[in-house]
């Protein structure tokens, strides 16, 4: 079963990883942070291991992105962010498990200080 974890992020200035920049994380004493760290690069070594991790990969700032939206006169596209919130998708990981609770025991290991973490079934399109 495959699954996607959403991070929403606020990091101001934009940047990676998103607890460089966001208050919560800079709140945190630098030991903490550092462990922190450490901590999240050997679970993503070890899912990458196993094969649960299938990929995934930072955004760049939502203030640099287009949107593009169809409409019967022709394609508009517009600068972003696109969207009116504080918290933008600051990135993704692509996690293929045996079951929906191991993607929730899992994804709690993805929410740091500032971030929201969303995690959502990948759609299996039909053969």
């Amino acid at each position: 079963m495959k699954y996607v974890i959403l991070i929403h992020s606020n990091p101001q200035p934009w940047g990676h990883p998103t607890g460089d920049f966001v208050a919560e994380a800079l709140a945190r004493p630098q030991e903490e942070r550092d462990a922190g760290g450490a901590a999240f690069d050997a679970m993503l070594e070890e899912l990458s291991k196993s094969g649960e991790l299938k990929g995934g990969e930072a955004l760049g700032d939502p203030a640099s992105s287009r949107i593009y939206r169809w409409s019967e006169s022709g394609t508009v596209a517009t600068d972003g962010p696109y969207a009116e919130s504080k918290e933008h998708l600051a990135g993704f990981f692509l996690l293929d498990v045996a079951s929906r609770e191991r993607a929730e025991e899992l994804a709690v290991n993805f929410a740091g200080p500032g971030d929201t973490i969303e995690l959502r079934p990948a759609y299996v399109w039909e053969e």
